[in-house]
């Protein structure tokens, strides 16, 4: 079958409006659509009729949301991601030792999303949804990830932050300190109160895979710190020998 010339730009269309609907945390009317995919509505309108055939999209009362097949695509995810099998056991027994919450992300594009979530116990407690992302920017999780990634990636999303000389410049020192320490600790730079660490997993060639990040309440973080760091640092050690 011969594609149309067009293909490609096409079925990035449409993928931009499954990466909208993904990270949306409710159903989204066209409008929303609009605004958030920069395209025209009769482009949207095209792209979401293909989506809805194929079930990849549904409609409900005028507004848009992830359809059954993306459940199926989750579901083939978790079955068979050799990532999350290795780092479910470890990431429970983190969560465990430390009482705290833990959470197994990686980088697609710009984005950290969380591929799973072991939370705590405790009332009052952190937590990152499965399927959740934020822009590979702060925090512990997001600068884990960029300074583990290869230069030439790291560099072009720190261009893209579109920061003045300066604040670029101290941007890649502290992910160079990040790289060299082997994990990353941050204190509220996503969310107020919200104490972080955050170790790579790194699979053969020392290949990025994903980080595993912990995350505690600021007011249950004195006196832990270290000993959180290192329990974390361990645990991602223990992953990427896993995958290897």
């Amino acid at each position: 079958m011969t594609l149309p010339l067009d293909a490609p730009a096409h079925n990035e269309r449409a993928l931009r409006v499954l990466s909208v609907l993904a990270q949306s945390k409710s159903a989204m009317s066209a409008a929303e659509l609009v605004e958030a995919t920069g395209l025209v509505k009769s482009t949207l309108y095209r792209q979401i009729a293909v989506l809805r055939r194929w079930g990849f999209v549904m409609e409900t009362d005028g507004r848009y949301s992830p359809g059954p097949v993306s459940v199926q695509l989750a579901s083939g995810f978790d079955g068979n991601s050799d990532l999350v099998m290795a780092a479910r056991a470890d990431m429970r027994a983190l969560a465990q030792q430390s009482h705290e919450s833990v959470a197994l992300v990686t980088a697609v594009n710009d984005r950290v999303v969380c591929l799973e979530m072991i939370d705590s116990e405790q009332s009052l407690r952190c937590s990152f949804d499965r399927g959740r992302s934020v822009p590979a920017r702060d925090g512990a999780s997001a600068k884990c990830l960029l300074a583990h990634l290869p230069l030439d990636q790291r560099d072009a999303l720190l261009d893209a932050l579109g920061d003045s000389p300066e604040r670029r410049t101290e941007r890649a020192a502290e992910l160079d300190a990040i790289r060299e320490a082997g994990h990353a600790v941050t204190h509220g730079e996503v969310d107020a109160g919200v104490w972080g660490a955050s170790a790579p997993v790194l699979g053969p060639g020392r290949r990025l895979r994903g980080a595993i990040t912990l995350m505690a309440p600021l007011t249950r973080a004195g006196g832990m710190e270290a000993a959180w760091v290192h329990m974390t640092v361990v645990t991602a050690a223990r992953i990427s020998r896993a995958l290897q």
